[in-house]
């Protein structure tokens, strides 16, 4: 989630899906985040530094058959995750580390973690056994490319989590509050079930406007489709629209949903624009954001 105040920006960012990798403290959302803000993501890959390398990863899988080794740490990335963890064994919290990897890539805006408490994302599936089993999400997508049923989707220790310092400030003095498009379980979901972000929300929700993950009844990316039904949620962009019920203002959906939108209006009560989501150049992105702000500007 994305709150405006004039030129600020803040992003308020998941943090379900971090991970311990070779004792390094991985956050892969922030890392995503800020990568973007920065400049330096790959774009093509849509994860990890640009012109990245990975001949560590390499070493530690093949020479050392290392027990991490299936999840990817470029070079470039690994310099991230050496200094956070630094930080974090040195007492800071992940707000201040976060706070000083923005800063080392030249970020002006906020990013905030939804919480400086743990937080696990756990997907319950059914493996090639029949067998019931929780994996953690990285395992759940990075390790079995979410090939397995999902049967649960959980967040571990949320119901004890507190948002972080910030969070609930920038969600009450946002102008305009944006719902990103991204996978409303695995990567929204835990954010709003941090106790009290999703009441700040609903408290702001007439400043909120969220954008479709979903075109022609598909993610762009990533495995929405796969975790969308465990949540009781239609794969489709009105099936996004009503993980958010009761705390939008308005939506946007794409060119190739324009049927659903009197639909959207009609069931939740909220405004819809019809634009193009697909974001394939800058241009086009910031098209989107003009048309998401201007919904509830």
């Amino acid at each position: 989630m994305a709150g405006t105040n004039g030129h600020r920006l803040t992003v308020v960012v998941n943090t379900g899906d971090d991970v311990e990798i070779h004792g390094l403290h991985v956050s892969p959302d922030l890392d995503s985040v800020c990568y973007w803000l920065s400049g330096v993501m790959d774009r093509q890959r849509g994860w990890g530094r640009s012109d990245d390398t990975f001949h560590a990863t390499e070493i530690l899988r093949d020479g050392f058959h290392a027990e991490d080794a299936w999840f990817n740490l470029g070079d470039r990335d690994l310099a991230t995750h050496l200094f956070r963890t630094r930080l974090l064994r040195d007492g800071l919290g992940l707000s201040a580390a976060t706070a000083a990897v923005a800063e080392g890539l030249g970020i002006q805006w906020t990013i905030l973690p939804m919480s400086e408490d743990p937080v696990t994302t756990t997907v319950e599936i059914l493996d090639e056994s029949g067998a019931a089993r929780t994996l953690h999400f990285q395992e759940y997508w990075v390790l079995r490319r979410a090939a397995d049923r999902a049967l649960a989707v959980r967040y571990l220790g949320v119901e004890r989590a507190r948002p972080a310092p910030g969070v609930l400030a920038a969600i009450g003095e946002a102008d305009v509050i944006v719902v990103c498009p991204s996978n409303p379980v695995a990567s929204v979901g835990p954010i709003l079930a941090v106790p009290g972000v999703r009441d700040a929300l609903a408290a702001r929700c007439d400043r909120v406007v969220g954008i479709s993950p979903i075109v022609a009844g598909a993610p762009l990316t990533g495995m929405a489709d796969k975790l969308m039904p465990v949540a009781g949620l239609e794969v489709s962009a009105a099936g996004a629209a009503r993980a958010y019920e009761g705390l939008l203002a308005a939506w946007v959906v794409d060119e190739a949903d324009r049927d659903l939108a009197p639909k959207i209006e009609e069931q939740l009560a909220v405004r819809v624009a019809v634009a193009e989501t697909i974001m394939s150049d800058d241009e086009v992105a910031e098209a989107l954001a003009k048309t998401a702000l201007e919904l509830v500007s």
